[in-house]
């Protein structure tokens, strides 16, 4: 008669049981694996360091921190051949307790930065500066964008082209000074583009563009 161990409780199932796994596992083979194992691993965990490493950098390129500041996403106006002036558009988000103020700017491409505002006057779209900088509210945000609060880049050295990088320094009244990278978008494009997908959250197809 055949004994089965089931459960190897006795010495010689016990005996019996452990020499079935013996040759069932090759300890070489099981080395292999192991090894491998780890490679995948290690593999992986470089990829996804990778992929955060680009994505960070994807972000950064667009959004910046200063102190309780963030601002995101700056891009300015592309101009037509010999235009004197080209507008700069953001948003700044203040996390902190206490207001701040953007102030100045300044530009090698352009003679001044200033910060301006359009607003209607009656039926009149008027600019002006705003001579005691843009107040950025604690706990809150300041939208430029055209027909709004904007920078304007005044006497700018040559035409800004669609898809152009323009450095721009901008300073604070409290978290101090920041370089940006400004990219230059063609704003019709923009607007079609908004018409388009039905957002039409920036539709200025009908306000006068002085900024």
């Amino acid at each position: 008669m055949v004994r089965t161990c089931v459960i190897p409780s006795s010495p010689a199932c016990r005996n019996r049981f452990s020499k079935r796994l013996s040759v069932q596992i090759n300890p070489r083979a099981f080395s292999a694996l192991k090894q491998k194992a780890k490679t995948m691993k290690r593999f992986a965990i470089l990829l996804s360091a990778a992929v955060l490493g680009l994505s960070t950098a994807a972000v950064s390129a667009e959004d910046y921190k200063l102190g309780s500041l963030e601002i995101e996403h700056p891009y300015a106006r592309a101009t037509p051949p010999n235009a004197p002036v080209s507008g700069g558009y953001m948003i700044i988000r203040n996390s902190g307790a206490e207001a701040d103020r953007l102030i100045s700017g300044e530009a090698s491409f352009a003679e001044r930065v200033e910060i301006h505002e359009m607003a209607m006057d009656g039926e009149v779209m008027k600019m002006r500066q705003l001579a005691d900088g843009l107040e950025i509210p604690a706990g809150g945000e300041v939208v430029l964008k055209p027909g709004g609060y904007h920078v304007m880049f005044i006497g700018i050295d040559s035409q800004f082209k669609d898809g152009e990088v323009r450095n721009v320094k901008l300073t604070f009244e409290k978290a101090g000074s920041i370089d940006l990278e400004f990219e230059v978008k063609d704003m019709k494009a923009m607007q079609g583009q908004m018409k388009m997908d039905g957002t039409g959250k920036m539709d200025h197809g009908k306000m006068k563009q002085g900024g």
